[in-house]
């Protein structure tokens, strides 16, 4: 494991404006819909790239980290099955995600791309650049949702409870009912970001339209408690023996690889980022005080000097 290299600011696109969710396309893979967000390259040398959002996100997780990019990746974010505007799936363990993703890389067909996933969206992207390195250049992973064991240090804790009810989703959706899309939007926020000062007003907005979305869609109960099911199961194969733990799939990844971690992270243990990069052969590690689980939003132009001097460095 080494530090990460930080590029110059002056590397990245300047942010004169806060710009409004990258336009949207619908692709079919697999039989089902996936919804994809593009960021169109502004340099003809722009090399592909996919980003992978997390639990209860979305593709416009990675708007302003994209925008700042583009001259340097040519970004495509996807909403993953059940989330955002993409189609249900019958399975969502972290297996059947990274399944989606291979298939879509593979349908896309730009050949080896940058990846880049947060929590969930991390522990996704190990298992894809574990098992196809042929699809993977350079990997980053955002406050990676890899296993550790003591749920006291999320704030996922007081829902795993939940996990073992029969009828979960069902009370999921009561839940929602008791909650206004409003109150629900500061708790999210609350929960991913170290400073919630730091939301501007129409990510705020955006956030709130999303919650929104989440009342009107049927299966979002079911999408998410199943998989913080299938990330917990995650979590407890990986101390047991087999070639499917995650901590031994992160240690076969072939592709240099930039972790970055908040210390106000309330998701995942913020001890997680530095065993991620220690494990992965070509690791790096970028740890940001103050941040929380959502580094790429919090702080993008960090974020993305993190990524450009993966690029550089790689090079």
């Amino acid at each position: 494991m080494k530090g990460a290299v930080l590029a110059d600011d002056s590397a990245l696109l300047p942010a004169d404006v806060v710009p409004p969710p990258w336009p949207a396309r619908r692709v079919t893979v697999g039989g089902a819909m996936l919804h994809v967000r593009d960021t169109l390259a502004q340099s003809p040398g722009a090399e592909p790239a996919v980003y992978v959002h997390g639990l209860g996100g979305s593709a416009q997780n990675f708007t302003d980290l994209a925008g700042l990019l583009a001259d340097r990746l040519d970004g495509q974010a996807i909403d993953l099955p059940g989330f955002g505007y993409s189609d249900p799936s019958p399975r969502y363990s972290i297996a059947a995600f990274a399944a989606t993703v291979i298939d879509y890389l593979e349908h896309a067909g730009r050949g080896p791309v940058h990846l880049i996933g947060n929590s969930l969206g991390g522990s996704i992207s190990v298992r894809v650049a574990a098992l196809r390195p042929d699809l993977v250049r350079t990997l980053t992973l955002i406050s990676p949702a890899m296993p550790f064991l003591d749920p006291r240090r999320t704030a996922q804790g007081p829902v795993l409870p939940l996990l073992a009810m029969p009828a979960a989703d069902r009370l999921m959706a009561w839940a929602l009912t008791r909650v206004t899309a409003e109150q629900m939007a500061e708790q999210v926020l609350a929960a991913c970001f170290g400073d919630t000062t730091k939301v501007h007003p129409q990510r705020r907005a955006e956030a709130l339209e999303e919650i929104q979305l989440r009342y009107t869609v049927a299966h979002y109960p079911k999408a998410y408690l199943g998989t913080l099911r299938g990330l917990v199961s995650s979590f407890l194969r990986a101390y047991l023996p087999g070639a499917d733990s995650q901590w031994r799939l992160a240690a076969r990844i072939q592709a240099p690889t930039l972790v970055i971690g908040g210390l106000n992270d309330r998701l995942v243990d913020p001890r997680v980022p530095a065993q991620v990069a220690k494990v992965i052969p070509d690791g790096r590690l970028l740890i940001l005080p103050g941040v929380g689980h959502v580094a790429q939003m919090e702080v993008p132009r960090l974020v993305a000097r993190g990524i450009v001097g993966l690029l550089d460095d790689t090079r």
